[in-house]
């Protein structure tokens, strides 16, 4: 059985979907990389892919770009083989590594992809404003930052003004506020219809921008929804709790209990029944301040996509 959230928000009417995988199989050889998926993600859906190393994210995005065909099933974007979508500049990719001239500077390298694209050189302006590095037009890119580079990447991403925009790690190098930045604008491209599908190591950036989380196990999906879904998924919720002196195997032995951690005077009780564990710890102890929480997402993570998951496919 496998565990999932509710589905995303539906694709409404007959409108046609942005991505529309059913029943997708990808094998090499002797080993499946990606093991019946089906996924629909609607127009204008900022959607996070997430899965530990050797899940079938890869694979799931080379399919959507058409640089891999499935061995069963079939891959649609915007009701088109990807392939045919990519050649008419419905899709682009920002990949982590590649795909730069370090001897050009950031301005040419965004006019050549203009003529690749024959797109105006009034396009190449916009494009280098909206992925924020217009101030560094006359940089050469073996010179610029690797959060710089990332932003080059995105602004070559935008000239064909993709309806779809895949993303693979887009703020590996960046800072804090080159981040922010960054989805800022993603956020705007999707309010303004343009579908995002995106893969990072940063959960939080999926927690905080994502309309919808899909988590990938062993090829399988094993939670699709909301972030705030996928982390209900993960069973338990924690009680903090100030108690000074805490004796480990006492707080153990606490009914609901399944873990506990103690760091210098706060104690941590992960369990199902929190308002029991809650109701024990007031009455049974001298313990103060407690506060009962939900696992955050990188909890939610380890536990969906590790190889024991209760309960989940193999």
């Amino acid at each position: 059985m496998t565990l999932t959230a509710s589905p995303g928000i539906p694709v409404s009417g007959t409108a046609e979907p942005a991505v529309d995988l059913d029943g997708v199989v990808k094998r090499y050889g002797a080993v499946t990389a990606v093991d019946g998926i089906d996924l629909r993600i609607r127009p204008g859906e900022v959607v996070a892919l997430l899965g530990p190393n050797g899940a079938g994210k890869t694979t799931t995005v080379d399919m959507l770009l058409g640089l891999a065909q499935p061995t069963e099933g079939t891959v649609r974007v915007y009701g088109r083989k990807p392939h045919e979508a990519v050649a008419l500049g419905l899709v682009s990719a920002v990949m982590q590594t590649g795909g730069l001239l370090k001897d050009y500077t950031v301005e040419e390298t965004v006019k050549l992809t203009a003529v690749l694209f024959g797109k105006p050189q009034s396009a190449v302006g916009a494009a280098l404003h909206r992925a924020g590095i217009a101030d560094i037009g006359k940089r050469l890119v073996g010179k610029c930052s690797g959060g710089q580079q990332q932003r080059l990447r995105f602004a070559m991403a935008l000239l064909p003004d993709p309806d779809l925009l895949i993303l693979d790690e887009p703020t590996t190098g960046m800072d804090v506020g080159g981040r922010h930045d960054f989805w800022q604008a993603i956020r705007r491209d999707a309010g303004d219809g343009r579908t995002v599908i995106f893969a990072t190591h940063y959960l939080e950036e999926a927690d905080a921008y994502a309309d919808r989380v899909v988590f990938v196990r062993r090829g399988r999906i094993v939670a699709d929804g909301t972030a705030s879904e996928v982390k209900a998924l993960a069973s338990g919720r924690t009680v903090r709790a100030t108690l000074p002196g805490a004796v480990v195997s006492q707080l153990e032995s606490i009914t609901g209990v399944d873990t506990v951690e103690v760091r210098g005077d706060t104690v941590y009780l992960h369990g199902r029944d929190t308002d029991g564990i809650a109701r024990h710890l007031l009455t049974s102890t001298p313990a103060r301040d407690l506060e009962i929480t939900s696992r955050n997402l990188e909890e939610a993570f380890l536990t969906l996509t590790a190889d024991s998951v209760p309960g989940s496919a193999a």
